[in-house]
């Protein structure tokens, strides 16, 4: 999609399907957060932190409940390793355009907003994938960006778009 054209609707993957006819994987990210990293950004910015942060979907499902703060530290982690897995960083982002939510079979998915989504479509990422583990102490997430790859773009090859632990080769 070229710059200033019209916006795309917001990248979900609501299941999980195969990676589309033709499509490969573009890009693969994973993130751990200590969870009591969490606690204290909550207890020295609270809802600003929120608010910086996570969508309104985000924060509500089970607040206060016993793992609340262990799902919040799932949300972020797997933020991170999306903008890992589309090779970014927050550089022309912000948080907020990372939306993790729940698929109606409960598995995690992810939304993509604004100028995140935008730069995915450049990319030629068509879906992102994400999977969320926590515990006590830690939060994990790995996310995988697959597609066709950017337009006029050879599926096969990669070069030039290689970051250290954000791209995938493509296999020999």
């Amino acid at each position: 999609m070229k710059p200033g054209s019209a916006e795309r609707p917001a990248l979900t993957a609501e299941v999980a399907p195969p990676a589309p006819v033709g499509g490969i994987v573009l890009g693969a990210g994973v993130d751990i957060v200590e969870v009591e990293r969490v606690v204290a950004a909550l207890g020295r910015h609270g809802e600003r932190f929120l608010e910086r942060l996570f969508r309104t979907g985000e924060q509500e499902p089970g607040r206060g409940g016993r793992t609340w703060v262990q799902r919040l530290a799932g949300r972020f982690a797997a933020k991170e390793a999306v903008l890992k897995a589309l090779g970014t960083g927050l550089r022309r982002c912000r948080w907020r355009d990372v939306e993790v939510v729940r698929a109606p079979s409960g598995r995690p998915a992810v939304r993509l907003h604004g100028p995140l989504n935008r730069t995915a479509a450049e990319l030629g990422v068509a879906e992102v994938w994400v999977s969320i583990s926590h515990g006590r102490r830690y939060a994990v997430a790995v996310a995988v960006a697959v597609g066709p790859g950017p337009a006029g773009e050879a599926v096969a090859s990669t070069a030039g778009r290689e970051r250290a632990g954000s791209r995938v080769a493509p296999r020999p």
